[in-house]
This record gives C-alpha cells, sequence and structure tokens, in this order.
C-alpha cells in the first residue's frame, strides 16, 4: 500500500496498491481528514475507485506496511505509519493457515493537521536499530544547542518504534498477543476478528482504539475488507524468534522431520517505562517490566507450547537518586502494598492458574529486605488466594541436592492436523531478580529446555539429545535476553555468552563489564526522555488527550454520560486532619496529642507537613498513644524524600489502605535559584477512590520584604513540580497547601505586638503579605483559606508564649498557612495548637471532604442504554428529551448472587436444594495442585547462587522428570480483582 496526500483541504489517504490486490487484497483506501479541534479526525472506508489518485500526492516512496493509529502531539494529529519492516518467519508451520510475524524497523510520523512537517522526513539514519547501546538511546537528551530548529516533534516516538523491539502479525489475521492455548479456545469467529488481542500486550492500543472503534461501526462486509487490506496493524514488544530445523526421522522412513522453533516475548505496556524510573508495581497490580514468554514447538504431528512470566517484585518501592553499581532500593508504601500485591496476583490467578514465584533476590545488602517484604505479603496473600499460590527464594544448590521435583504445571499441547488442544498448562512460573532481566533469563531458559525434554521423552527420545535442538534453543533464549535487556536497561542481557556456548570466556567477562558501563550511563543520563516518550505513546501524560474519529452518536453518548455522573456512582465522606509545624530544628520535646487529635474522633486522612525537621518517622509522630496509632499506616514515608529540611508525610487508616492508589511524591528545590534544597517545596499526590488530591508542604523565602521572592518561589514550584507521566499540581481535583509562607505582616513591631495582644485580628490581617497576593493573584490565586481566629504562630521565645525578644525582635507574623482548592473540601476546623517546642506553633485544618466511587458495571449498562436509544432514534423526535428521561431499569444489580427475600435464599437453587453441594462436586472442589519447588522447612531465604553460572547450569540440567499428559478441563478462574478506575475515553471502553 501507499500514503498519498491532497491539498487544500489537507487529506491523507492510505491506499492499497497494485502488488497488494495480486494477492487478492480488496481494491480500498482509508481516508483521513482533520476533525473539528485539535483532537478528533474524520476517517473513510473507501473504494479505490472512488478517489483520484491524479490529484494526489505521493508522501514517501517507501511500501507502507500499515497504520499503527493517531495520536496527538503539540496540538497536531499525526498519523503512525509502519514503513519497514521484514518477516522473522512462520511460527507455528502446522496450523490451517501461516502464523508468520514481522519484525517493525520504522515507523514515520504524518500530520492531518499541518504541512508543516511535510518536508522534514525523519531519515533511517537517524534511528537506525543498532548493537551499540548508546546509539540507540543519545537522542532523547540533547544537549543544549544540539538538536536541529525544526526537529519533528515526533522524533522520541519514531526512535522507540523503529528500535527493532515491535513486531505484528504479518499477512493473515492472527493473534500475536494471546498464547497459544488462548487462540485455540476461541470459537471461529473470534479466531478471523481482529479486534480481538490480549489488551495487556498491545501497546499501540491507545493510539489504534479509535480506528477499531471506527471498524466495529462498519456494516460486516466493509469490516470484512478492512481487515483484508491490513491498514490496520497491531503491535507487541518484545522478541519473536524462529529456527527450523531438520531432526532424525524415525527407522521406519528415511526422509527427516522438519521441526520449527519459536519464542515469543510480549511485554506489557501497563505499567512500563526504562530501568531506575518504572520499578515495582502501581496500585491496580500492574508491574514493571512484566513479559509473557511462550517457547513454541511444532511439527507435523503435534504443537507444544510452554509459557512463563516475569515481573518486578510487586511492591511499592524505587530506586532514587545516582544509582551506579550499588543499588539502593527504597520502598515507599511498606505497609500500603498488600493491596496491590493480592491484585497482581489474582489477575495472574485468574489468567494462567497455579502461580508459582521464583525469586532470585540476593541475600545481601539492599535486596535483602526485598525478598523478606516478598515473602511477608505471599504469606498473607496466601491467606486470600489458596494454596495455588506458592513462592521459592530460590537456592538452586539446595533445590538440586534435596531432587524430587518436577513441572507439575505441564505444557500445552495440540493436535496438528485438528488444533484440538490435548493438554493444557495448568499454572505458571513467575520468575523475577532484580531487573528481572539476566538472572531470570537464565533460569526460565532452563525451565523451557526442562519442559521441552519432557515431552520429547514423550514422544521422540532420540531428539533429547539432538545437539542442533539444544543449541537453536539457547541461541534464541541468549537472542530474548538481549532484547528485553535492551528495551528495559539499555543494553544486551549480561552473561549471554555462557548462556549460548556453555562456557564462561574471558572475552565474556569483559563484554559484561562494559555493558554495565553503558547501563549505569544510560540510565542514569538518558533514560528519563525515553521514559517521557514511552508515556507519551502509551498516553499517560496528564495533558493527553486520545484522538477520537468523528462519530455523532457516541460523541452525544459521551456528553449525556458525563452529565449523568451521579447516577453511575456515590459519594463518601471523609475527614482529613491538615497539619504544618516548622520545627526550628529540634525534636519534638512534649506530646504531640493535642495537636494530632483536637478532638474525640480520628481522622481518616493525617496529613503533616514540617518545615526544619531533624529526622523523624511516622511511628515517631504517633507512637505517644498506642491506641490511637495502632490502626494507622504510613502511606508514604518521606523523612529522606525531602527538599532540604522539608518534609511531609500522609497516613491513613489501615482499612483505607486498598482504595487509595497511584500514590507518587515529587519535590522541587527554590534556594540559591534551585540548587539548594535550604527552601523548597514536597508533593504527595494520590487518588482516593476515584478522586484526586495533591498535598504540599513548602518553606518559601524568609524576609520581612522579600515578598517578591515568595512570589517567585511560589511560581516556580508551581511549574517546576511534576509528578509521573506529566501530572503537575493543577491536575488534581483537590490541592492543599500546608507550609512555611514566611509571609509577614507590613507594619511596625510595636504596632503588630499591641494588635496581636489585644487579639485585634482584622487590623493584622489587613495588612497581611499572604492576603495581599492572594487578593491580587500574584500568587495562590484560586485558592482559599479558613477564617484566621488565632494570634499570629511566629516568633516565639523557646518554651514560652512570649514574642521574640531576642536581639532581633522579629516582627510577629502568621507564615504557617494552610490553603485549598477543591469542590469537595469543607473546612470545618482551622486553628493552632499550644506546642512551645519551636519558635513557630503548628496550625491545624481539619477538612469534612466528599470522595466519588465510579462503579464501572452500572457504568458501562447506563452507556449501552443510551446507545440503544440514539440509534433507535426516530427522525424529528428529540434527542436530548429523550436521553434525559431514560434511567437504569428498577431491578438491575451490578453482580454476584440476588439478594435473598423472606421466602427464599440465594444458595437455595434448583440445581442445589438448600445450598447442598454433592459430595464428588465438593471433592473437586478440594482438590490442590502440586508445586514444582517447594522448598523444604529448614531452607534459609536465599536467592541466586554465589557460584558460577556454569555450576548453576550443570546441576539444574538434573532436574527433569517426565510428565504424563491429562485431558485439558475446562479450569473455573478465581472472582476478579475489585473494579480499577477509568480513563477518560469512549464510555463502553473502559468498563
Amino acid at each position: 500500500m501507499h500514503l498519498y496526500l491532497a491539498n487544500n483541504p489537507r487529506v491523507l489517504y492510505l491506499i492499497t496498491s497494485s502488488r497488494d490486490e495480486d494477492t487478492g487484497r480488496p481494491r480500498r483506501a482509508l481516508v483521513f481528514r482533520p476533525g473539528d479541534g485539535t483532537s478528533q479526525a474524520r476517517v473513510e472506508f473507501l473504494p479505490k475507485d472512488d478517489v483520484d489518485l491524479a490529484n494526489l500526492v505521493r508522501l514517501t516512496s517507501r511500501i507502507v506496511k500499515g497504520c499503527l493509529g493517531l495520536i496527538g502531539v503539540d496540538n497536531d494529529i499525526f498519523l503512525a505509519i509502519v514503513t519497514s519492516a521484514t518477516e522473522v518467519g512462520n511460527t507455528r508451520p502446522s496450523a490451517s493457515t501461516p502464523e508468520s510475524v514481522a519484525r517493525i524497523h520504522e515507523v514515520l510520523f504524518y500530520s492531518l493537521t499541518s504541512s508543516a512537517w511535510d518536508d522534514a522526513p525523519i531519515t533511517s539514519d537517524v534511528f537506525a536499530s543498532t548493537d551499540d547501546p548508546t546509539l540507540n538511546r543519545d537522542t532523547y537528551n540533547q544537549p543544549a544547542g544540539t538538536a536541529q530548529v525544526f526537529e519533528h516533534p515526533c522524533l522520541p516516538l519514531t526512535k522507540i518504534l523503529s528500535s527493532g523491539s515491535f513486531y505484528y502479525a504479518l499477512n493473515t489475521p492472527w493473534d500475536l498477543s494471546s498464547r497459544l492455548s488462548v487462540r485455540l479456545s476461541r470459537d471461529s469467529n473470534s479466531v478471523q476478528d481482529v479486534a480481538t488481542f490480549d489488551e495487556r500486550f498491545v501497546w499501540n492500543e491507545y493510539i489504534v482504539r479509535s480506528l477499531l472503534d471506527f471498524r466495529e461501526r462498519l456494516d460486516p462486509r466493509e469490516r470484512v475488507d478492512l481487515d483484508a487490506c491490513q491498514f490496520i496493524v497491531l503491535a507487541i514488544q518484545g522478541y519473536v524468534g524462529v529456527s527450523t530445523m531438520a531432526l532424525p526421522a524415525p527407522p521406519t522412513d528415511g526422509s527427516p522431520t522438519i521441526a520449527t522453533l519459536s519464542l515469543i516475548s510480549r511485554l506489557g505496556w501497563k505499567r512500563a517505562g526504562t530501568r531506575f524510573n518504572t520499578r515495582g508495581v502501581d496500585d491496580d497490580g500492574n508491574c514493571a517490566n512484566f513479559v509473557e514468554t511462550e517457547t513454541i514447538f511444532s511439527t507435523e504431528q503435534h504443537c507444544v507450547s510452554y509459557v512463563q512470566v516475569r515481573g518486578s517484585v510487586p511492591l511499592f518501592w524505587e530506586q532514587q537518586g545516582l544509582q551506579t553499581f550499588g543499588h539502593r532500593i527504597q520502598i515507599t508504601r511498606p505497609h500500603g502494598s498488600q493491596p496491590a500485591f493480592e491484585r497482581h496476583f489474582a489477575q495472574l490467578m485468574e489468567e494462567y492458574g497455579a502461580v508459582y514465584a521464583i525469586n532470585l533476590l540476593g541475600i545481601k545488602e539492599n535486596e535483602a529486605s526485598l525478598t523478606n517484604a516478598y515473602a511477608r505479603h505471599l504469606k498473607i496473600a496466601q491467606s486470600a488466594l489458596g494454596d495455588d499460590l506458592g513462592i521459592t527464594h530460590y537456592d538452586f544448590h539446595n533445590a538440586v541436592r534435596i531432587g524430587g521435583h518436577d513441572n507439575r504445571f505441564g505444557f500445552a499441547m495440540c493436535d496438528a492436523s485438528s488444533d484440538e488442544i490435548v493438554t493444557d498448562q495448568k499454572g505458571v512460573f513467575r520468575t523475577n531478580c532484580l531487573d528481572c532481566l539476566d538472572r531470570t533469563n537464565f533460569v526460565q531458559d532452563i525451565l523451557s529446555r526442562i519442559t521441552l525434554e519432557q515431552y520429547l521423552l514423550l514422544v521422540r527420545r532420540e531428539w533429547v539429545q539432538s545437539n542442533t535442538l539444544s543449541t537453536q534453543h539457547r541461541e534464541l533464549w541468549a537472542e530474548n535476553g538481549d532484547a528485553l535487556s535492551k528495551i528495559y536497561a539499555g543494553t544486551g542481557a549480561l552473561n549471554t555468552s555462557f548462556t549460548r556456548s556453555g562456557k564462561r570466556t574471558l572475552a565474556g567477562v569483559l563484554s559484561d563489564a562494559t555493558k554495565s558501563v553503558s547501563r549505569a550511563y544510560i540510565n542514569n543520563f538518558q533514560d528519563k526522555g525515553k521514559q517521557t516518550a514511552i508515556d507519551m505513546f502509551l498516553g499517560n501524560l496528564s495533558n493527553q488527550r486520545p484522538i477520537t474519529i468523528f462519530d455523532p452518536i457516541h460523541d452525544s453518548v459521551r456528553a449525556a454520560l458525563q452529565q449523568r455522573l451521579p447516577e453511575y456512582s456515590t459519594t463518601k465522606r471523609c475527614t482529613m486532619f491538615i497539619g504544618t509545624w516548622n520545627l526550628n530544628g529540634r525534636p519534638p520535646s512534649e506530646s504531640l496529642l493535642p495537636w494530632l487529635f483536637p478532638s474525640e474522633s480520628a481522622p481518616d486522612v493525617f496529613v503533616l507537613g514540617f518545615q526544619e525537621i531533624v529526622p523523624l518517622t511516622a511511628q515517631q509522630i504517633v507512637q505517644t498513644d498506642p491506641e490511637k496509632s495502632k490502626d494507622l499506616e504510613a502511606l508514604d514515608r518521606r523523612p529522606n524524600k525531602r527538599s532540604g529540611w522539608t518534609a511531609l508525610l500522609v497516613l491513613v487508616k489501615s482499612v483505607l489502605t486498598a482504595v487509595i492508589r497511584n500514590v507518587e511524591a515529587a519535590t522541587r528545590k527554590t534556594g540559591l535559584r534551585g540548587m539548594s534544597g535550604n527552601k523548597g517545596a514536597v508533593g504527595i499526590r494520590l487518588e482516593y477512590h476515584d478522586t484526586s488530591f495533591c498535598f504540599l508542604t513548602a518553606h518559601l523565602a524568609a524576609g520581612h520584604s522579600n515578598i517578591e521572592e515568595r512570589n517567585a518561589d511560589y511560581r516556580t514550584i508551581v511549574s517546576g513540580l511534576q509528578f509521573q507521566r506529566g501530572k503537575t499540581i493543577a491536575s488534581h481535583e483537590n490541592v492543599i497547601w500546608l507550609a512555611d509562607t514566611n509571609y509577614r505582616i507590613d507594619l511596625d513591631n510595636a504596632t503588630v505586638r499591641v494588635f496581636a495582644e489585644a487579639d485585634d485580628l482584622d487590623a493584622l490581617l489587613s495588612a497581611d503579605q499572604l492576603k495581599q497576593v492572594m487578593d491580587t493573584g500574584v500568587a495562590f490565586a484560586g485558592y482559599e483559606e479558613g477564617p484566621i481566629l488565632f494570634r499570629p504562630t511566629y516568633r516565639y521565645d523557646l518554651g514560652t508564649d512570649n514574642y521574640d525578644t531576642s536581639e532581633k525582635m522579629r516582627i510577629p507574623a502568621w507564615t504557617d498557612r494552610i490553603l485549598y482548592r477543591g469542590k469537595q473540601l469543607d473546612l470545618s476546623v482551622y486553628s493552632r495548637c499550644e506546642l512551645r517546642g519551636s519558635d513557630h506553633r503548628p496550625v491545624f485544618a481539619i477538612f469534612r471532604g466528599e470522595v466519588r466511587i465510579i462503579d464501572p458495571v452500572k457504568r458501562a449498562a447506563l452507556s449501552r442504554l443510551l446507545l440503544e436509544n440514539v440509534l433507535s432514534t426516530n427522525p424529528g423526535e428529540k434527542l436530548d428529551e429523550k436521553l434525559a428521561s431514560l434511567t437504569l431499569p428498577a431491578d438491575f444489580t451490578e453482580r454476584g448472587a440476588p439478594p435473598s427475600t423472606d421466602e427464599t435464599s440465594w444458595w437455595d437453587t434448583p440445581e442445589r436444594p438448600g445450598g447442598v453441594i454433592p459430595i464428588p462436586e465438593l471433592k473437586a472442589l478440594s482438590q490442590r495442585r502440586g508445586n514444582p519447588f517447594d522448598s523444604p522447612g529448614e531452607s534459609p531465604l536465599s536467592s541466586s547462587p554465589s557460584s558460577s553460572d556454569e555450576e548453576l547450569y550443570t546441576h539444574a540440567l538434573s532436574l527433569q522428570t517426565p510428565i504424563i499428559p491429562v485431558q485439558a478441563v475446562t479450569r473455573k478462574p478465581p472472582p476478579p480483582p475489585p473494579p480499577r478506575s477509568q480513563k477518560t475515553g469512549a464510555p463502553e471502553e473502559q468498563g
């Protein structure tokens, strides 16, 4: 196919070529026009004969392979076009139709809305894939003055997509994103449906979603033609390798058997990013560097599939600052990880069955803290998820010595002639080390080889000794390790020379040392720019909007759905305590109870900001009263994640940790023009159910007359303090500042003291600098403050109620303030506390707020109801009135069993009268699956062996025990995890 341009008005045409038509593709054109606004396009699917090619200009001489989707960048809409790809091979030749894969080498972006970039194409020499790790990254963060004057705005996206790590299904419409057993279990219609895929692994889902929605609205015959043209490309990232070989034939036949060994690694995109920027798990249970790897062995008789997964330790942890060869690990929410941890494993168990974790983390230094936390969380999770979840903190020496292990999860196998599943894989190994790269790839290679040999021992024992097969298997896994390592860490994997040859050489050691140095440089200095590009491609930036295709029907449904938010959501009351205190460099010397608990009822959330602190922990803050502290959990303890001497703590009741999501922290220095942390701000943002909050503590510039410096500090913080994925302070529904603002009172010292002693606060407030800048909009515009009914909080003689009597005789002022913005916030108390351990008095506020809880099931049901009524609207009928009169049925239930009544019980059904379960069914429910790597009780917590990789590999090869295939059975999945929060999009997309 080719890409053409028409001007006046500007239109892009993707049109099939004569070569495409010779292979049986329909003569069609996919037409793109700009729509209304900067986030809408118009798309048509036309016969090729309806397009006047004589008036079109061909935009590129390259043969177009397909379209990845539409994305908005800098107020322009760009069409992502695959212009270079090569075939990797047929991953399953025994299938009735080819399952071939192509590797993408070049993606170009063409604007629908502007001609400014038509003459500035990105040539292949800029981003060509290379084995030099530094060349693959060096244009993400160009030094000042080196960038082109008119650099294409999509250059970072082009570099990612043209890195050689993306793949798509070639020619026939088959689903590359799903493993073999899933594809074969689908009905015949779903197998041929382009829109049926595993959304965890399709990386361009965000930019192609509008085209898939457009496809769904086409007439069925046109939809078949669109699929046959292969205009739409669904891409995975990871690795695909195919090796075809001749294996010895049985004695009765002289011709060799042709076998194909394929390896497919699918990298998940839901927590995507680079090594030091993306670690651990998010609140929805998605973990960093999650990869599903499938080994496929295909002959004319059988096709065997074996699946493993890898992923970062599913806890909230990160690595901050400059990282070299000693990893500094911080577990950021030690008491808030359990809900996300259990969501992660519940999702794995629902997808794969039993899950067994193999933890390869070390037992020394920082890795030990992760190992211990991993074990503790998994032990708690087992009580909720059952015995289908297990773990080994991997001591290979001990595992080999005790012997008796076998891969009881088995493998999936189908009959090559009928595609009928003979046996299914009953569980999955989840392997991890720190980066889930080198050690993980090494162990997964072993597990894959063991499983393949188990199959061969059942069907063709002589193939177990085939040097060709073992060599090709090692080579594929070595290339897989290199590919995944380049994506996440920027260099090839370590120890691949040993994986390939089975030997450790001096050249391999030197190569590993070079890669380690390259990784340190790339990950510390170049990955931030790539992380931003990844987030842009996935639609994670807070200021992004998905490109929609003009569709008045769905647009009206979306608008109506937004107006009817209360119908599919509820609100919940919450109480928040907000406190700020400048400690003047001294630890608290008296009980904090009068400040933290001014009333009998305990708040749901504590937010505490400190300035000029000494090292404090959340436990020290609340340990004065064990009864009140036992139900609190440190959500984000950051005495070390602070700006100079400023710290922020957020604590919640332990019962709320499951509904607090997406917690992030950020800092911004303002001292010495941003070079020093003696002044600045710390921010923590989070989502409480479906409502976003941002809390900020700050210490602004000092000095009575330095008003403009304080205003400048505020502007620096607002513009410079950013959270992940482009979120800013303004991105949140509710924002609260709890700070030492340092704004003073513009009156002389004697007057201020007289008014303060007389409690004539109105006279002082009229001269308050902060009130003045807020009224004029110079700083803190749009924020509110409660009525100030207390005396100035600064500056006191230590341990007394006397304002400053030192030589400097500082003028009293309300430096310590709490400001807020948000419709859900209702201020009920704003006061100060009489603690005398500092020259400031602590200030506090209590908010009675509301958080919104969206019901995704009700939302999806209402969306369907609205859509059905829009489609059934008759000519002349008033659509707005019709939609306004619609309501969900009174008997609508969200999920689960129907409610019991006085006459009937939900468990009393015709199938099971009285709720009695037959004994055979009960026995079936109680059956447990065995776990093949159970550690003995006396086995110490350890991890990857301290011996050489050669010893590790040699001993591990003894872990092989044949298994007997069993007939595949339908496994009822466990209950799904709690519904996740929605992204803004089409009403029926995110249910």
